[in-house]
Order: structure tokens, then sequence, then C-alpha cells
């Protein structure tokens, strides 16, 4: 008998256990292990990139005003990437327009007539050779016009093939990673049904009898309550 006592004892609390719900905060270290987990796999699968820029800026003849030059810098920006200046930059970059325009970015400053060329690639001298062709194809097709406007495109620096690739690491993919994932089980926490966060900590069980018992308890016993009337008519 005792033993059968025991064991219906060890089955009612592996019940028990096993009734009970994980921490409330648990997605938060689980978000952040996976974040990590995809930033780094991300970095280490992802190719390297290079970037390499160059510099070309617009200088004013001895009749135009700077200010004149700062907004043609400005405007041939915007056609470093057209169709036509690629075209010219395309022998030289020996690859497609059309993939040579997703490799190159161009951009300027409002205060100086600098034009910052950028190329990108999976290798270091392409990226070199990308950036140094759209340079040199944006100076000859804005020369041509140069009497006509007042301003000349000059090649300030050229670009140079990059010892280290622009493109994150695989631990700081992993870094980011992991702060991603850890704020968006920050925010999963804060978001989850209110209902949840107003109920019972994790962990507590409740047992019925343990309940019942205080309400039993504090009626009076039968035998007492018939003692009680009995006193009642004496008197």
């Amino acid at each position: 008998m005792a033993d059968t006592a025991d064991q219906k004892k060890k089955s009612t609390h592996r019940r028990r256990v096993r009734l009970l719900p994980p921490p409330a905060w648990w997605p938060l270290p689980a978000a952040a292990v996976l974040g990590l987990a995809a930033g780094g796999a991300y970095g280490v699968l992802k190719a390297p990139e290079y970037a390499a820029t160059s510099y070309v800026v617009a200088v004013p003849d001895d009749t135009t005003e700077p200010a004149t030059a700062l907004g043609f810098a400005q405007a041939y920006a915007r056609i470093a990437t057209s169709s036509s200046t690629l075209a010219y930059a395309q022998p030289r970059a020996g690859i497609a327009v059309a993939q040579l325009r997703t490799q190159v970015r161009a951009e300027t400053s409002p205060e100086s007539p600098m034009i910052a060329i950028t190329g990108t690639a999976k290798s270091a001298g392409e990226a070199a050779d990308i950036a140094n062709a759209v340079a040199d194809a944006l100076s000859l097709s804005s020369n041509q016009a140069a009497k006509n406007t007042g301003v000349q495109l000059l090649l300030f620096n050229q670009a140079v093939a990059p010892t280290a690739p622009a493109s994150a690491s695989a631990p700081l993919s992993g870094a980011v990673g992991l702060c991603a994932g850890g704020l968006l089980g920050g925010l999963w926490m804060l978001a989850r049904p209110a209902a949840r966060r107003r109920g019972e900590p994790d962990g507590q069980t409740v047992d019925s009898g343990a309940v019942a018992a205080p309400e039993f308890a504090s009626l009076p016993a039968q035998g007492d309550h018939s003692e009680t009337k009995e006193k009642e008519s004496v008197r």
C-alpha cells in the first residue's frame, strides 16, 4: 500500500512538472541566438564586396562664376549613371551597361564642386576599373560642351584597388544579427497579449484541494452546530 501511495505521489508530481509553462522571458534569448546564427551565416556565405572611389572636380573658366561650377557639378553627378555615360565607360569597364549601372554610384556635396564616383565589385581591381572608367567617360562627355557651359570636369584623383572589402565581416554580421534578434524578442514580449501578462506567474501550480480546504475549514463542524442548538434550547 505504501508503494502504491508513493507511486501516485510521483505520478502527480510528474504531471505537475510537465504542465509547467516556459519562463516568460524565453523569446528574448531564443530570438537573440537565432539572430546571431543568421547574421554569422550571412557573413560567411556572402561573397565579399569591394568599393573604390575616383573624384572629378568641376572647374570654371575665367568668365564663369564659381557658383555656376557648383551647380554644374550637381547636374553632372545626376548624369554620371545615365545610359550615355555608361556607354562610354563600358569598353574600359569590360561589363555590360545594365550590370555596370548596378555597380556604380555618384555622389556630390552641395558645398563643393567635387563628384565622387564609386565602383563596387567582387574583386578589388574590378571595382577600381569601374570607378575610373565612369569618371573618364563623364569627363570626356561633359568637356565636349565646356565652351558653351564655361565649366570643365577634371580628374582630381583616380581610384585605386582597395586592400579590404567594404562589406561587413562575419563577426560584424553576427553582432548585428544578435542585436536585431534581441530587439525582436523584446518587442514580442512587449506586444504579447495582455491577458497573459495579467495571468498567474510562470511556474505557479494551483492545487484544488489546497484552495478548497480553507473554504471548508471556516465552516463549523456538524457536531459543533448541534451542540450550539442544544445550548440555545436550554437557555
